[in-house]
């Protein structure tokens, strides 16, 4: 069993920045890949960036390249995720994954943070 907690979120205007965390704790050995999702009100969830046990092998959606960068600090067991240039179309809950995977993956994650709040004012 894996426990993720995410933190960091907030209000924010438009064009400023954030940064999120997602702390892993219990069965970290079993973590390999790391994922950011994020859902807002009235829409499905949907994937925003991911990254690979090395922090080598990244992937993100096509609306957040070159605002948003996926990192991780393993000694640490969390994952960040950078938001720059933030838009009011940004604003969502975002949920931080995890996975047993061997690749960077879109889908198939088994673990599930709570969620944190980022809204973006315009």
């Amino acid at each position: 069993q894996v426990q993720l907690v995410e933190s960091g979120g907030g209000l924010v205007q438009a064009g400023g920045s954030l940064r999120l965390s997602c702390a892993a704790s219990g069965r970290t050995f079993s973590i390999y890949v790391l994922g950011w999702f994020r859902q807002a009100p009235g829409k499905e969830r949907e994937f925003v960036a991911t990254i690979g046990w090395g922090g080598g092998r990244k992937d993100d959606a096509d609306f957040v390249t070159g605002r948003f960068t996926i990192s991780r600090d393993n000694a640490k067991n969390t994952v960040y995720l950078q938001m720059n240039s933030l838009k009011p179309e940004d604003t969502a809950v975002y949920y931080c994954a995890a996975s047993s995977g061997v690749r960077p993956t879109r889908s198939g994650y088994t673990y599930w943070g709570q969620g944190t709040q980022v809204t973006v004012s315009s």
